[in-house]
């Protein structure tokens, strides 16, 4: 009997329903990876917070850039329209005392003969130079202080504010004598009044236009651009 039990084999019992399977080494089956896939959507979401966190550090120092550029090119565009300002208020000034007190009067010496006020009218650019193109030159100020004031949106310079203000209230104050004085609109004749000896006589616009004209070029021979950027070639 028991050896034909053996051959036939026992009923499987209620509680061998429910096991698993053996393997061949005799261990029970691979049980349900369930850490595994908790895990995994723990692992991703470390990679999106540290992807997240790595975009937000790098973007931040661009964003901190950009809010402290701004501010900085507001200033140095308030102080090329402070000195264009200044510059073309001490002109306007000058012109007008010029023309009140001392035109159709002798001049008056200021070191000997060295340097004299003079009034006199220049229809040129300039020391006098070209009086017979006076509207070329109402149209070169004109185009000048447009380009400056298209410059100006990238201005991120000290120097380059200063110097694009003299030229800018220099302009504008030979300009408003193109004008606004005799012979008529866009051929006016520029006041002019400082005679220095063995010179041609200028005002205080030409004195800031060339000015600003040699701090341009002294900041271009340094590789300053009007951005704040230094290259070199």
């Amino acid at each position: 009997m028991a050896e034909a039990e053996r051959i036939i084999g026992t009923p499987d019992t209620p509680g061998a329903a429910g096991a698993q399977p053996e393997q061949p080494d005799g261990s029970a089956g691979p049980e349900p990876e369930r850490s595994d896939r908790s895990a995994a959507p723990q692992g991703a979401s470390d990679e999106a917070a540290g992807t997240a966190g790595a975009s937000s550090v790098s973007e931040a120092p661009e964003a901190s850039g950009e809010a402290a550029a701004a501010p900085r090119g507001r200033r140095r565009i308030a102080v090329l329209f402070t000195v264009a300002a200044l510059a073309y208020a001490l002109d306007l000034i000058s012109k007008l005392i010029v023309v009140a007190k001392l035109e159709h009067h002798e001049p008056i010496e200021i070191i000997g003969d060295w340097l004299k006020f003079e009034a006199i009218r220049n229809a040129g650019a300039a020391f006098g130079f070209g009086e017979a193109f006076t509207i070329i030159f109402t149209v070169i100020a004109a185009a000048v202080i447009v380009v400056i004031a298209r410059l100006a949106r990238k201005l991120y310079s000290l120097p380059w504010a200063i110097a694009l203000g003299l030229l800018l209230g220099g302009a504008l104050g030979n300009l408003t004598d193109r004008i606004f004085r005799a012979p008529g609109v866009l051929e006016g004749a520029v006041v002019d009044f400082i005679a220095p000896k063995h010179f041609a006589v200028f005002n205080l616009a030409d004195s800031a236009i060339v000015c600003g004209g040699i701090l341009i070029v002294l900041l271009s021979f340094r590789g300053l651009d009007p951005d704040g950027t230094v290259h070199k070639d």
